[in-house]
């Protein structure tokens, strides 16, 4: 097994709480490329960490747990600028993220900071998320998805109070679809897939970035499930049931136990093997939704199997 390149943002989640009525910010690390990163790992796979932290102390937490999660950082560009945070508010267990710091400490890695062979010898290729609203972040990631050699793997992720206006989703709707014409998966919520299309149809927003060529697509439905399509044919899969206390991150969980099994399978060769591999990322998943929310909720296979028993 070779390794996964996981290219994106870290910040620092300020997770809304109460605390004996008064109401509080629970600090946690985050950022849906650092968390994937961290899901791969947690789930035995090796992985390489590419993107921006401050040198400030914020950061240093952020570099330290990396390191302490197994996640290579040869990729990580140190910046002289504050943290990112992003303020997280809550409608039951959904979180909405506002961000603060100027410019973001998370989308300052360029082109020039890119270690090109080392994207080119990496087996699954991972970029996506809010960075890509930012230069240089996003000249680096379409140097990095126009080398050849990894699985592309993509996800959206849409936030929708980075998106002021109608021309502010076009404008995001044309960059992504330039990643989903080459990728070999697509990972987005119905949530994106409304914001992006105007439709939270999974089927809807799947066949149209196949149709742009992609080659095959996930759509999250939350405690629904998840649609899948391949070139051979596309199928709903039911969520497992959880006591869901916190969703933050489980998004991510998904995509990190995908790039997991391509690491350890190579490209799936039909529906068949697609389904077991959501199948798998929906349990770990459910158990994220378990957990306060977070890259520190990544579970490992020894807390899946614990869960939920021996996974397909």
């Amino acid at each position: 097994m070779g390794y996964a390149m996981v290219m994106g943002e870290a910040l620092i989640d300020l997770l809304e709480a109460d605390a004996d009525g008064e109401l509080i910010y629970r600090q946690a690390i985050g950022g849906a490329p650092l968390n994937v990163a961290v899901g791969v790992a947690r789930l035995g796979g090796e992985v390489q960490y590419a993107g921006s932290l401050s040198d400030d102390v914020l950061g240093d937490r952020m570099a330290a747990f990396l390191r302490e999660a197994g996640v290579g950082r040869a990729g990580v560009r140190r910046v002289a600028v504050p943290t990112t945070l992003a303020v997280t508010t809550f409608e039951g267990a959904e979180p909405t993220f506002t961000f603060y710091g100027e410019p973001p400490s998370y989308a300052l890695l360029s082109a020039e900071d890119l270690d090109v062979s080392a994207v080119a010898a990496a087996d699954v290729l991972y970029t996506g998320s809010i960075c890509l609203l930012r230069e240089p972040f996003r000249s680096a990631a379409r140097a990095a998805w126009a080398t050849a050699g990894p699985i592309r793997v993509f996800d959206p992720n849409v936030r929708p109070t980075l998106l002021p206006d109608a021309a502010a989703v076009a404008a995001l709707r044309e960059l992504v679809e330039e990643f989903f014409a080459a990728a070999d998966l697509v990972k987005l919520s119905s949530a994106d897939a409304e914001v992006l299309y105007g439709s939270a149809d999974p089927a809807v927003a799947a066949d149209r970035i196949r149709g742009l060529g992609a080659g095959a697509v996930v759509v999250t439905c939350g405690s629904q499930g998840a649609h899948v399509a391949a070139g051979d044919g596309s199928a709903m899969l039911p969520a497992p049931a959880v006591a869901a206390i916190d969703a933050t991150g489980a998004g991510d969980s998904v995509m990190g136990a995908l790039v997991r099994r391509l690491l350890g399978e190579g490209r799936p060769g039909g529906l068949d093997d697609w389904q077991r591999h959501v199948r798998f990322a929906l349990a770990v998943a459910g158990l994220v939704c378990e957990r306060k929310g977070g890259a520190t909720a990544m579970p490992t296979a020894a807390e899946l199997t614990a869960r939920w028993g021996a996974l397909l």
